[in-house]
């Protein structure tokens, strides 16, 4: 299994707050992904230090499921056009695999 792990810093100015119609759309993205083989479940969390700040944390099969089966297929085109213009800077995602684990 690998996370893939992404902070999402949100656009906000003096007149607008975008988090919540980035909290709407990323609902309706979330259909997206969760069809794409090789997902496995998905998370978003929101900063409580950063209100315009998130995580996303995603989890696939493998890293290619990803990077080649989300990020190449025409689904990924449609995730960009809902969510890739809500975020200032554009986020660094990152792969993660697990070394340890406990119980929770």
């Amino acid at each position: 299994m690998i996370l893939e792990v992404a902070i999402l810093d949100i656009k906000s100015d003096v007149k607008k707050d975008m988090c919540d119609e980035f909290e709407a759309t990323f609902q309706q993205a979330s259909k997206i992904i969760a069809a794409i083989p090789g997902y496995l479940s998905h998370e978003l969390q929101k900063c409580i230090e950063v209100p315009n700040r998130y995580i996303l944390l995603v989890r696939w099969e493998t890293l290619e499921a990803h990077t080649i089966g989300f990020r190449e297929s025409p689904e990924y085109q449609e995730w960009k056009r809902l969510l890739h213009h809500f975020y200032d800077p554009f986020p660094v995602v990152e792969h993660y695999y697990s070394i340890l684990r406990s119980g929770i």
